[in-house]
């Protein structure tokens, strides 16, 4: 009936958010349970410090007193790494974590998180103009179910203030409606960068540069992560294809395995990058470790060649492993506009050559659906792949009584 076709339609993704939910229940029990510990001393301590030592500044606080708020006082109980192993400076400050700007309504609970980091460039700056292209392409439905959150990547309280302004007057209605959210990280966030190790013969300003990127992707994920089921890593200077959201969606929906890590919907950089929002902790913590050392995209391939390559077997067995946690779709759904790098001086004209070919056929998202088939396949060219747009579809020569069946999750209108 009505209802059953209701609950076939919503299966998927009730799925992964269940599952979502589920793991965020868990960590919110083990946080509950840590804080109870913790929270009479915690609350003693700091009255004392209110009462007795008003004068003290958190910064001037021993390392024991600081750690004490972040549940990690007891000197006999192991601890795993946290975030202050790999920047303990922001130890010095209680708010070092907390954005210094936050606008929006929060939202939460939606299928789709769009970041897009943005700092100042000395030229010119694409941010509007990618936001509208961005807005400009999502239908009602899935402007109710995705969130935007713009990253302004600066220090300056001043730039940071124009720069939202500016969005809050372009966009009142996204922002109101909890579409949109800017956001800017602390002051106190970011390391001291005059002393980084030059490597791979980039000068050290491009050593800064990257470094502090790495940094900015990590603020920008930690903030998403609990927003959403899908994190999508975008750029300040890119254009998007129309019913690029309702793609993405429901080519993470019909893969056919859980294992992915990765769903690129462009070839270039960091641009159109989906992940489960389950795995950005691991890749956040991986970023962490080895963030002043290489670039963000030689280490989320690192990740992958950690997970599934065998150090004793050659590089193509390696690249067809990670083949199956870093998926490509095609054509691509996001185009790099932008020429003035955030890299000052730096010009670019990188274009990803898959935007704008043209398919041998009518360009479409196939409606999620079981398929099958009695038919022998012929090596890797499978019915699944040829349905999800990755391959096509190759069987040996079929008898009687062979079949190709789709089960469509949801009643569909055909026509001639």
């Amino acid at each position: 009936g009505d209802v059953v076709d209701v609950y076939q339609r919503e299966f998927l993704a009730l799925r992964d958010r269940l599952h979502v939910a589920e793991q965020e229940s868990l960590k919110r029990s083990k946080e509950l349970n840590l804080v109870l510990d913790e929270i009479k001393r915690a609350v003693s301590e700091r009255q004392v410090l209110r009462d007795g030592e008003g004068n003290r500044t958190w910064g001037r606080l021993t390392e024991d007193l600081r750690l004490k708020p972040w549940n990690v006082s007891h000197k006999h109980v192991l601890h795993l790494p946290t975030i202050f192993h790999h920047l303990p400076h922001l130890l010095a400050k209680e708010s070092s974590l907390q954005p210094a700007v936050r606008v929006g309504q929060g939202r939460t609970g939606v299928s789709v998180v769009m970041g897009i980091p943005s700092v100042r460039r000395e030229v010119h700056s694409y941010l509007t103009d990618t936001l509208h292209s961005l807005i400009s392409e999502l239908s009602p439905q899935e402007k109710e179910d995705s969130v935007i959150v713009v990253l302004i990547a600066e220090t300056d309280p001043q730039y940071t203030a124009v720069v939202t302004e500016n969005i809050k007057a372009l966009f009142p209605t996204e922002i109101h409606s909890g579409l949109l959210e800017v956001i800017s990280p602390s002051p106190h966030f970011y390391p001291d960068f005059s002393h980084l190790r030059e490597s791979f013969g980039d000068p050290k300003e491009r050593v800064r540069w990257r470094t502090k990127q790495n940094l900015d992707y990590c603020f920008l994920m930690m903030y998403a992560q609990s927003k959403g089921i899908y994190y999508v890593q975008l750029e300040d200077d890119i254009v998007a294809k129309p019913n690029y959201l309702s793609t993405m969606k429901n080519f993470a929906l019909q893969q056919p395995s859980e294992d992915w890590m990765i769903l690129e919907f462009s070839q270039l950089g960091f641009i159109g990058k989906m992940f489960k929002s389950l795995d950005l902790s691991l890749i956040v913590e991986f970023i962490l470790m080895f963030y002043r050392d290489k670039p963000i995209d030689w280490l989320l391939d690192h990740i992958l060649w950690v997970k599934v390559c065998n150090p004793e077997k050659d590089a193509k067995h390696c690249d067809r492993q990670k083949a199956n946690l870093r998926i490509r779709f095609k054509p691509s759904l996001f185009q790099h506009v932008g020429t003035h790098s955030s890299l000052a001086g730096k010009i670019q004209k990188l274009k990803d050559k898959d935007f704008g070919k043209q398919a041998l056929r009518k360009e479409h998202v196939n409606p999620p659906a079981e398929v099958s088939t009695s038919l022998k396949t012929y090596q890797h060219f499978t019915l699944e792949k040829a349905y999800l747009r990755e391959d096509f579809f190759w069987a040996f020569t079929p008898t009687a009584g062979d079949f190709i069946r789709f089960r469509f999750f949801q009643p569909l209108r055909l026509e001639r």
